[in-house]
């Protein structure tokens, strides 16, 4: 077994988790199993490398979140500030997580952490911070409050937007790593997601959200 030090031991637990935590679930997969399946000797791996199962995690969204960031910086520059061109860099950013195995277990994890990230309060998670991405979801917010959509409303139809977009791209990784032939093919697949996504974005509001913005329902 190997020791329980340096990059390359961080580098495996990471992987580790990855592959454990797309299986079974961020909060099913057991840190013992992760130190098992990374080699190491150390039941206290994880603690002694990353401090906690959250500290783990976000060291796995982290290096996912840099992958995206190189495809999206190009695509950000040169989309223009139109809804559709905005929901477009969204989903071709992700999607490259598709073209490997590695990126397909994090689409999966990422898709369990989707109302985690802090755009219903307009604030980032640790991770999105100064990103790229969360760039994006800001001028996304931007195009629906110039349309007229009210903050709250506007908010809580951004995150089940980008919720959707996850799930999509989760579902069809879980394909990819099955072996399992999909229902369309990628490039109508992913086009049909933009169009969906933009789709719900640009829904009209509805008529009694103006007299009953942040009430509660009953």
């Amino acid at each position: 077994m190997a020791r329980t030090s340096g990059p390359e031991t961080r580098d495996k637990l990471i992987r580790a988790a990855e592959e454990l935590f797309a299986a079974q679930g961020v909060h099913g997969a057991q840190l013992r199993d992760v130190v098992t399946r990374a080699g190491q000797a150390n039941p206290s791996a994880v603690q002694y490398h990353f401090g906690s199962r959250d500290g783990l995690l976000d060291a796995v969204m982290a290096g996912r979140q840099a992958r995206t960031e190189s495809v999206l910086a190009p695509l950000l520059a040169a989309a223009p500030d139109e809804l559709r061109a905005l929901v477009a860099a969204l989903v071709t950013a992700e999607a490259s997580e598709l073209r490997t195995d590695r990126g397909r277990r994090c689409l999966r994890i990422s898709a369990q952490l989707s109302h985690e990230s802090g755009v219903r309060t307009r604030t980032p998670h640790p991770t999105l911070a100064g990103t790229g991405y969360w760039r994006l979801i800001e001028r996304i917010a931007d195009r629906l409050a110039a349309g007229g959509l009210p903050e709250p409303l506007l908010l809580e139809r951004l995150d089940l937007a980008l919720t959707m977009v996850g799930a999509a791209m989760a579902d069809r990784a879980r394909q990819y790593l099955d072996g399992a032939e999909p229902l369309t093919g990628e490039a109508l697949f992913l086009t049909d997601l933009v169009e969906t996504t933009t789709a719900l974005l640009r829904a009209a509001q509805p008529e009694q959200a103006t007299h009953q913005q942040g009430k509660d329902p009953s």
